[in-house]
């Protein structure tokens, strides 16, 4: 049996960013409604999908990661009842970039399957994370991640495939691509979360080492996937060919979202 078969998978969820690219929101963009519960008639926020996902997957346990002033968040999903899961929060550090982010949840995280998902993103289907760790289990890779076809891609991450099938390299928000699937959900082992965490603190290394205050350019998880595929791991695809997602990061695709969602969500 594959010993990572018998770990506890938990989520883990970055919800520290500023929501520049967005107007003025009377909340964090995390709990905008864009739907309603259809027995409870309560506003579905956007973050309530990915958890839902997470939950069909039977992941029980996330950790919520915030920015000072997101109180909005805790207040809102709470110890998690609502959703019968347990979540839990903590606080971001590091403002250079998602994998940052992470990396304060290692101390409680690394000896589990981790379920990364964004909060302001709607994807499909519904049991994209049950493959994702099917396939995890099967394989044993380092990382899988959950394919989907974009309009956008110089908004999102680009998986670059060989003509076996295989991840050759990610691409992070190019101006213009051949490139036909960005990755936007994913599972890992305990050696990317270790990876991770030393390529973070060798990050901020290089940044003392140098006497800058900071990065160039934010960092992505996709450069440290980037880097785990040049570190010969093993990061296998999952593609969802009748999937799709939405990101509302933008006001167009905010628009987008509320329009194409029903207004009675089930």
């Amino acid at each position: 049996m594959n010993f990572n078969s018998r770990r506890e998978v938990i989520g883990l969820i970055p919800a520290a960013g500023k929501a520049s690219r967005l107007p003025l929101l009377p909340c964090s963009k995390e709990l905008y409604p864009i739907g309603y519960n259809s027995r409870s008639f309560y506003p579905k926020v956007i973050s309530q999908f990915l958890l839902e996902n997470m939950r069909a997957a039977d992941i029980k346990r996330a950790y919520i990661i915030l920015r000072k002033g997101k109180w909005d968040i805790p207040a809102y999903f709470g110890d998690g009842k609502m959703l019968d899961m347990n979540l839990a929060y903590l606080m971001m550090d590091l403002p250079y970039g998602v994998p940052y982010t992470l990396d304060q949840a290692y101390p409680f995280v690394q000896n589990a399957i981790i379920a990364l998902g964004f909060p302001d993103i709607i994807f499909k289907p519904a049991d994209a994370y049950s493959k994702l760790l099917t396939r995890q289990r099967e394989s044993d890779a380092d990382v899988v991640l959950g394919l989907f076809s974009t309009p956008h891609p110089h908004k999102t991450d680009m998986v670059d495939l060989d003509d076996s099938g295989r991840i050759r390299s990610i691409h992070i928000k190019p101006s213009e691509t051949h490139l036909k699937y960005a990755w936007g959900i994913a599972v890992w082992s305990p050696s990317f979360t270790k990876f991770m965490h030393d390529y973070v603190l060798s990050q901020c290394k290089l940044f003392e080492n140098n006497a800058g205050d900071g990065p160039k350019r934010e960092m992505f998880v996709g450069d440290v996937i980037q880097a785990a595929i040049e570190n010969d791991m093993q990061v296998d695809p999952v593609i969802f060919k009748d999937g799709n997602y939405v990101d509302i990061g933008t006001p167009e695709d905010l628009i987008k979202a509320v329009r194409t969602i029903s207004k009675i969500v089930i």
